[in-house]
């Protein structure tokens, strides 16, 4: 199984759709391992965002994810990586698809409520900036069998 990272920004804090983007990625399967609502310290965000240093979109980027509360959480499933990035959508809000989170709630490409780790390089980066081992739980939900159709022996069917 595959972790990621999944930050809800506070935009979608403060537009009340922490519950709605919850329930998109619960709804596909993935597993909630680590949950935490918190306001995000510039050194953190600084880190997280450090390879767009010096763009010019990072000084307000850093502003923006430093404004208010977020909910980070680690999400867990088979490739889930690249689940959560299709089910967020388009980076730049106005271009992402009907039925992710960004094309249905955002309109903004800095203001788009989400951040999804892009690589397992990054996730685990990203993870550690947010959580410690102590605060990510394994457990084997039961509907597992049903969501990635695995017999009682583990074998996918």
């Amino acid at each position: 199984m595959e972790r990621t990272l999944l930050l809800l920004k506070p935009d979608a804090v403060q537009r009340g759709l922490v519950g709605r983007i919850i329930d998109r990625v619960e709804a596909k399967g993935l597993k909630i391992v680590g949950l935490k609502m918190l306001a995000i310290p510039r050194e953190i965000a600084e880190r997280m965002y450090a390879e767009h240093e010096g763009k010019d979109f990072h000084a307000p980027l850093m502003e923006f994810v430093c404004s208010g509360p977020a909910v980070a959480m680690v999400v867990e499933g088979l490739d889930a990586i690249a689940a959560v990035r299709r089910l967020l959508g388009n980076t730049n809000a106005r271009e992402a698809a009907a039925g992710t989170v960004r094309g249905d709630f955002a309109m903004s490409r800095r203001h788009n409520l989400t951040h999804g780790s892009d690589s397992p390089a990054s996730a685990e980066r990203e993870i550690a900036l947010f959580f410690t081992p102590e605060e990510m739980l394994d457990y084997q939900p039961t509907m597992d069998a049903w969501i990635y159709g695995r017999l009682a022996d583990g074998e996918r069917t």
